[in-house]
């Protein structure tokens, strides 16, 4: 009889040494479904205040001069290549950014370029193509907005009259691009330098 109670005892002990660990097993993948939940909730929770829209509302080249035509606006050009590593950089650290998103989207009409894009552009009573050039080449329309200095990333701001204001080569983080953007979207390069302008504006990213 104790022979048979120890055997009973045993295997009781053995079930609920096998249901706990099938407990504790459970509970780990549980909690490990339920972090990446947490922390997007917490990501999401301590997003700025001054966050504006999602992402930047990129356009074509041809959408953008189309909506400038009936409502004038300055236009924002990213010049940029399929190849382009700073290019990738710039769109997943810089275009993400929430103050730079709200700006673009407030201030411009945000066009996407791809300076070796194979169609026909038509602007200005003028036609732009691709010109092959060694194992790539370039459209014509990215020449002539980058005034031939052909580097990428680059961007570019037209005014209203889809005039070139001015290209800016490099990659830019979003402090930078914050002071570019509003030196041109505030119309601050006709009365005042860039330097002038740079070395006398305060910066919302010095007070986060």
């Amino acid at each position: 009889m104790e022979h048979f109670l120890f055997i009973f005892t045993k295997q009781i002990t053995m079930i609920m040494v096998r249901i706990s660990i099938k407990y504790l097993i459970f509970a780990l993948v549980l909690i490990t479904l339920t972090i990446p939940f947490l922390n997007a909730r917490e990501n999401k929770s301590t997003k700025p205040a001054h966050a504006g829209n999602s992402e930047i509302a990129w356009l074509s080249f041809e959408e953008a001069i189309q909506k400038n035509s009936e409502k004038p606006k300055k236009i924002f050009i990213d010049v940029y290549t399929n190849w382009c590593g700073w290019c990738k950089v710039m769109d997943k650290q810089t275009f993400t950014d929430p103050l730079i998103i709200k700006y673009i989207n407030d201030k411009y009409y945000a066009v996407k370029l791809n300076a070796e894009r194979k169609d026909t552009v038509v602007f200005g009573n003028k036609e732009y193509t691709f010109v092959p050039l060694g194992k790539r080449g370039y459209h014509e329309l990215a020449k002539e907005l980058l005034n031939g200095k052909m580097s990428y990333p680059s961007i570019v701001f037209l005014d209203e009259q889809t005039s070139r204001i001015q290209s800016i080569p490099g990659f830019r983080r979003a402090p930078e691009l914050d002071v570019i953007l509003k030196y041109f979207g505030g119309n601050h390069y006709r009365t005042t330098d860039y330097q002038t302008f740079s070395n006398n504006y305060v910066s919302p990213y010095s007070k986060e």
